[in-house]
């Protein structure tokens, strides 16, 4: 017997690894704001790759007030990467 799964079930599933990713960016970025080193900088910058294309397959998804709540987290956490790699770039020069 195959298991299918409902399409709301898998549409919650994505939400929720998005939701997973933008903690995980989170956790990233404030790691590398107190030890901003080239490679936490890059770390960060390559798991805000990964979670911005979390929020976007949850787009898809029938939960809008949690995707919309996802997408706010993701521009707060771009927000702190963009203001630590400027500070970061500085402090190479």
């Amino acid at each position: 017997m195959t298991t299918r799964y409902d399409s709301s079930l898998q549409s919650q599933n994505s939400v929720s690894q998005a939701q997973n990713a933008v903690e995980k960016l989170h956790n990233a970025v404030s790691s590398a704001l107190s030890h901003p080193t080239e490679q936490m900088v890059e770390q960060a910058q390559n798991r805000l790759a990964h979670t911005e294309q979390a929020v976007r397959q949850a787009g898809l998804a029938d939960n809008h007030q949690a995707v919309e709540l996802a997408e706010e987290m993701l521009a707060e956490e771009k927000g702190r990467l963009a203001s630590l790699a400027s500070e970061h770039g500085k402090s190479k020069a």
